[in-house]
């Protein structure tokens, strides 16, 4: 194997280029591992083309399962919900939450707000009293200049919704910022709203040099950046399911709902006190967020980040969801701010995305935020509904199973006897492996 792991040109190579570098220098089997990336492209090339256009020096694709859950009823209304993910659990603990509330009245779902936010930060060497009261000219100044930018965006209804100035020169000397607030209809905005930022800076820049009242001070302010915050804490879903206590009733899963309804509750409480249970917990809320945001072609990084910026807005890292049990009601909800969109950039571009869309009924952003609010409500029950009943692993294990005599290279007639076999115990790597052992000894 060549001792070369560097290269320029790289960008330049074309695509087998690319992979034949790759191949030649990282592995010890190149043209095994060749024919393996080049089995992974698209058939279509035409299709192809449309992955490869998603990233830069695109070698092969990551294929990820598109599943489905069924029996979602959101405000009345059933959705069959398209999630992409690879932990086997996910979507079998999705369609059992679903399931379970169908009966009880379903999610109820409602938007507590809209409004993105922007930013412009920049250094002002002068009296911020100066600037402040200037601002509403500036203000004026700056939703004019931005007028060719938000004119298509305020006839769907959005646009600018506020412009703030703000003081953070005691954490910083001289710093400052622009703090708008955006509403984007059903995108999700970020191009838009980049664009209207940068305006802002160059509106701001030529204010300075324009108005006779800061004559020779147009060198004392600075521009550093002007971007978009992936924090939305006023883009928010609130997603709720209730029901009286007894209706908790589950032969196989809540026995004794009373019981349950509590125990659920303390474990709710747990995960507002304590940053390392909320973490897992949380987590769990993000496994059927995101499986649905990669499915709809939307940003799970950036709706990730805001969620745990959220969840910590308090001054420590809390619970998403809460739980109440009072005058003998169980109401689980959670609040979840959510960026996303239905029109425009990779929910436009990628086929499976528009798909995904369009079995959900081709949703507008608002119902959209509503299904992932729902399907990260009832991950996050079936997940704590386990853990204070059977336990995590029993079910988790028994679905990871599939996967664990994949691993092993069992025979379909092997998948049979084992499946067979663990109906009634405990799943394990190292239980399995020695059921295996056994019946090949025995074949």
């Amino acid at each position: 194997m060549s001792e070369q792991k560097t290269i320029a040109g790289f960008s330049k190579l074309s695509k087998r280029g690319k992979i034949r570098w790759i191949v030649e220098n990282f592995y010890k089997d190149p043209e095994t591992v060749f024919n393996e990336l080049v089995s992974f492209w698209h058939p279509k090339e035409d299709q192809q083309k449309v992955l490869d256009g998603f990233s830069e020096n695109t070698i092969s694709n990551f294929p990820l399962p598109l599943g489905v859950a069924p029996n979602f009823m959101i405000n009345d209304k059933v959705y069959l919900v398209p999630m992409v993910i690879e932990e086997s659990s996910v979507v079998a603990a999705a369609s059992a939450a679903a399931k379970f509330w169908f009966t009880r009245g379903g999610f109820r779902a409602e938007i507590l707000g809209m409004k993105k936010i922007g930013q412009v930060h920049f250094v002002w060497k002068g009296a911020f009293e100066k600037l402040r009261s200037h601002f509403d000219l500036l203000r004026e100044q700056l939703m004019l200049n931005a007028k060719p930018i938000t004119k298509n965006m305020e006839d769907r209804g959005g646009g600018i919704a506020d412009i703030e100035l703000i003081d953070l020169s005691d954490k910083i000397p001289d710093y400052y910022q622009l703090k708008a607030g955006f509403h984007t209809c059903d995108s999700m905005g970020a191009n838009f709203i980049n664009s209207v930022l940068e305006n802002f800076a160059s509106t701001l820049t030529s204010f300075f040099i324009s108005n006779d009242q800061f004559q020779g001070q147009e060198k004392d302010v600075r521009i550093i950046m002007s971007i978009l915050s992936n924090y939305t804490p006023e883009n928010i879903v609130r997603v709720t399911v209730s029901c009286p206590i007894p209706e908790l009733y589950d032969e196989k899963t809540i026995p004794n709902p009373k019981e349950f309804a509590e125990k659920f509750y303390t474990a709710l409480q747990i995960a507002h006190v304590d940053p390392h249970r909320a973490t897992t917990h949380n987590k769990g809320i993000y496994n059927g967020v995101d499986a649905v945001v990669l499915a709809t072609g939307n940003d799970f990084r950036a709706i990730e980040a805001c969620g745990h910026t959220y969840a910590a807005r308090s001054g420590q890292y809390s619970s998403l969801s809460y739980c109440s049990v009072e005058d003998g009601t169980f109401k689980f909800w959670i609040d979840l701010p959510l960026a996303v969109g239905t029109v425009g950039g990779l929910t436009s571009a990628h086929p499976i995305a528009r798909r995904s869309l369009e079995m959900l009924g081709n949703p507008g952003a608002e119902d959209l935020m509503k299904i992932i609010g729902a399907v990260g409500l009832a991950q996050n029950f079936a997940a704590v509904r386990s853990l204070v009943t059977t336990g995590i692993q029993k079910g988790h294990m028994k679905l990871h199973l599939s996967n664990i005599l994949t691993q092993f290279g069992a025979t379909e007639a092997e998948q049979q006897q084992v499946e067979k076999y663990f109906e009634d115990k405990v799943v394990s790597y190292s239980s399995v492996r020695e059921y295996l052992e056994e019946i090949r000894k025995q074949g």
